[in-house]
C-alpha cells in the first residue's frame, strides 16, 4: 500500500475517536447561547475537549506526513473514511448499535473511496504555492466565507448551521494545502520556518477552523453540520490540490466515468451516513435520558467520564441531554 495512503488512513482512525469525544464536548458545555469566541472558551476549560484535540493533533500529524509525500487529493479523500471508524466507536460509548442502513452505507463509501483511489491514482504536484496565486485564493474565498458569517449572523437554525460549517470546513481544507508548504519548509531547513508564510495563514485558518466548527456544531442539529463539514472539506482540499498546487488524477476514457461515478457516490453514501448516524444518535440520547439520569446515583461505568461535561458548565436540562447522542465525526 502506498505509504501516504496507509497514513491518511490512520490518521482518519484517530481522528474518527478525538471528533466524537470532541462533538459531545460541543454540544454539552453550556445550555446558555454564547457567541463564537465564548463558546470556544468554554470549551478550553472542558477535559474532553482536549483530549479530543489531542487526538486530532496526532491525526494532523500523521496527515502531514501523508502529504509530504502524497497529493491533498488522496489525503482529503480517505479522511472521510473518519465517518467508518467513528461508527464503532460510537456505538461503544453509548452503547447504541450500528444499523444495517449504516453498514450499508458504510460499505458504498469504503468502496467509492477505493474506486477512486485505485482509478484516479491521485499524483502530488509542487509543495507550495506562490504569493501571487494565494492573493487570488483570499480574493475569491475571503469575501465568501465572510458572506457565510454574515449570512449565519442574519438567519439561525439549519441554515445558519451549514453556513457556520462551510466556514469551518473551507479553513481545514486551506490547513491541509498550507501543511504541505509547512512541512517541505521543515523539511528542507527548520530554521526557515518562521520565514515562511504559509506558517502564519496554517495558524490563522487552524483557528478561524476550530472556533467555527464548535459554533456550528451548535446552530442547530447534526443533521445539518455534520454531512456539510464531511462533503465540504475534501471537495475544498482537492480543488484547491489541483488548482493551486497543481496536482493531477490519473484518469482518462472510460476511466472518467468510472471516476465520476465512484465521486457522486462519495458524496451521496457520505451525506447519507452523516446525516443518519446524527439523527438516530441524537434520537437515542433523548430515549437513553431516564437511565443517564437513573445511573447518576449508581456505580460509574468505564466510559462515564465521557457521558458527562466537565467542571461547572454541565448541566441536566433536556437541550443537554438531547445534545447527548450527537456526534461528530469531522475534523
Amino acid at each position: 500500500m502506498n505509504i501516504a495512503a496507509l497514513l491518511a488512513l490512520i490518521a482518519a482512525l484517530v481522528s474518527g475517536v478525538g471528533d466524537v469525544i470532541r462533538q459531545r464536548s460541543a454540544q454539552e458545555i453550556t445550555d446558555e447561547p454564547v457567541g463564537h469566541v465564548e463558546l470556544f472558551r468554554l470549551s478550553l476549560r472542558d477535559t474532553r475537549w482536549w483530549l479530543g484535540g489531542a487526538a486530532a493533533v496526532v491525526s494532523f500529524g500523521l496527515q502531514a506526513v501523508a502529504l509530504l509525500v502524497g497529493s491533498v487529493v488522496l489525503v482529503q479523500a480517505l479522511q472521510v473514511t473518519a465517518l467508518l471508524f467513528a461508527l464503532p466507536v460510537y456505538a461503544r460509548l453509548t452503547r447504541h448499535p450500528v444499523t444495517r442502513r449504516e453498514w450499508t452505507w458504510a460499505a458504498l463509501l469504503a468502496a467509492a473511496v477505493a474506486v477512486f483511489v485505485t482509478i484516479g491514482e491521485p499524483a502530488a504536484g509542487q509543495q507550495r504555492a506562490s504569493l501571487q496565486t494565494w492573493a487570488v485564493v483570499v480574493m475569491l474565498l475571503g469575501p465568501a466565507l465572510a458572506l457565510c458569517v454574515l449570512g449565519a449572523q442574519l438567519w439561525s437554525g439549519t441554515v445558519a448551521a451549514v453556513l457556520l460549517a462551510v466556514v469551518s470546513a473551507s479553513s481545514w481544507a486551506l490547513f491541509a494545502v498550507l501543511t504541505k508548504g509547512v512541512v517541505d519548509v521543515i523539511n528542507d531547513d527548520p530554521w526557515h520556518i518562521l520565514r515562511a508564510p504559509e506558517l502564519y495563514g496554517w495558524m490563522l485558518v487552524a483557528l478561524v477552523g476550530t472556533v467555527f466548527q464548535q459554533s456550528a456544531f451548535r446552530a442547530s442539529s447534526l443533521t445539518a453540520s455534520l454531512p456539510t463539514m464531511t462533503v465540504v472539506e475534501p471537495v475544498v482540499a482537492s480543488v484547491l490540490g489541483v488548482t493551486v498546487l497543481g496536482e493531477t488524477l490519473n484518469a482518462d476514457g472510460p476511466e472518467i466515468f468510472a471516476l465520476g461515478a465512484a465521486v457522486a457516490v462519495v458524496i451521496v453514501a457520505t451525506v447519507a451516513l452523516a446525516r443518519g448516524e446524527a439523527a438516530t444518535m441524537a434520537a437515542g440520547g433523548e430515549r437513553s435520558a431516564p437511565a443517564s439520569r437513573r445511573a447518576a446515583t449508581a456505580d460509574p461505568e468505564p466510559w462515564a467520564w465521557l457521558h458527562t461535561s466537565a467542571g461547572a458548565h454541565s448541566s441536566g436540562s433536556p437541550s443537554a441531554v438531547r445534545a447527548q447522542g450527537a456526534p461528530r465525526f469531522v475534523r
